[in-house]
């Protein structure tokens, strides 16, 4: 059976098996976070992943998903945008 060594940031090193772990990947980065739940305390512990991380733990079988971080345009942004271009004084902030 695979395992995965990793850290706790209360116990120190700990193993756990592919089951244990979640990986959350950033939409278009390939990097993210992996989530587990320390064997030893029970403690919740998120890690960093970067691109080698996640190609290890995808290789093991770790499940995934795929988070949006991205921001979103709002309405009210929108709203403003279209105000400041209506006004006409937007070229004018731009020099």
């Amino acid at each position: 059976m695979t395992m995965i060594r990793t850290t706790c940031a209360v116990c120190g090193e700990v193993e756990l098996i592919p089951g244990e772990l979640r990986l959350e990947l950033t939409a278009l980065s390939g990097t993210g976070a992996y989530l587990f739940s320390c064997p030893s305390c029970g403690d919740q512990q998120r890690r960093p992943a970067n691109h080698r991380v996640v190609s290890i733990l995808l290789a093991t079988g770790v499940a995934y998903e795929v988070i949006d971080d991205s921001n979103p345009i709002t309405e009210s942004e929108i709203a403003r945008f279209s105000a400041a271009l209506d006004s006409g004084e937007w070229a004018d902030q731009l020099r």
